[in-house]
Formats: C-alpha cells, structure tokens, sequence
C-alpha cells in the first residue's frame, strides 16, 4: 500500500520578474514615441515649395532655421503681411543680422565652421523678402545657406 505524505506548504514566489524585460522595452518605446525632439515649432503658416533634388541636412546641431511665412494678418493694401521667425522667435528683418551673429557665438567653435542656415519660406513669398534675409546673413558671414522645400509626388 502507497502511503501518502502530507505535503508541506511551499511559499509564493514574491515576484515573477519573467515579464520584467517586456515591461521595460514597452515603457522605453512609449517615451520615444511621445517625447518631442523638435526644439522649435513654426508660429508662421507656410507651405513648402515642392522640388526634385532634395537631401537632408547631415549635422543638424548647427543649422539654425528661418522660416518665413505669414499668420493670416494683411497690411494696409490688404496683402499678406509675411513673418520671419528665427529657431522659435519672430524677427524683424532689421535684427536679423545681430540675431543670427548672436546665434553664431553660442555654437561650439565646431559647430560655428559647419553653421548652416535652412530657409524655410512659404511658395508665395516675394522675392524681395528672401532676397533681403540673404543680404543680412551675407553682413552675419552665414554664407551656407540651404533651402527647404517638400518632393515632388
């Protein structure tokens, strides 16, 4: 005859921690998914100009953006009265050059040789508009200038 023994009773484990490495990746990708890496926003509408020979901007640490667009207002005339905002603040184009210089000093001495300026403006702006902005970054010694625009589909 087969005797049975009572069975002593085992402790719980106090955690499984099986599922611990899947609890961790999860929680890392929602912070990559919700964390915002663009530092500035654009407070101006614009709408790109579409183009062929597109390519991206290798070392974006120092690319300063200007955009240049408008926010719905119209002068006297009743044109569209055209914004030009600088990272995150909206310039006027007589501070441009003392901004963007101010800008230049704050970059690392790397950075200041390899300083881009990304042109980011509406398809409607007139051309004496941009042309003006080039003038001030030509007085800021920003000569590596390069121009936004979205592909063609």
């Amino acid at each position: 005859m087969i005797k049975f023994r009572k069975q002593t009773r085992r402790s719980v484990p106090m955690l499984n921690t099986a599922s611990l490495p899947d609890l961790i990746f999860t929680v890392l990708f929602f912070f990559m998914i919700v964390t915002h890496m663009r530092n500035e926003s654009p407070k101006v509408n614009l709408e790109k100009p579409q183009g062929t020979e597109l390519t991206r901007l290798a070392k974006k640490s120092s690319v300063t953006y200007i955009y240049i667009g408008t926010n719905g207002q119209v002068d006297e005339e009743g044109r569209a009265k055209y914004l030009i905002q600088v990272n995150d603040k909206i310039i006027d184009i007589e501070n441009l050059t003392d901004y963007i210089i101010a800008e230049r000093s704050r970059m690392s001495l790397q950075d200041r040789e390899q300083a881009t300026v990304s042109l980011k403006a509406d398809k409607q702006t007139p051309m004496h508009i941009i042309t003006e902005v080039k003038r001030c970054l030509r007085q800021a010694k920003a000569y590596r200038i390069s121009y936004s625009g979205d592909s063609k589909r």
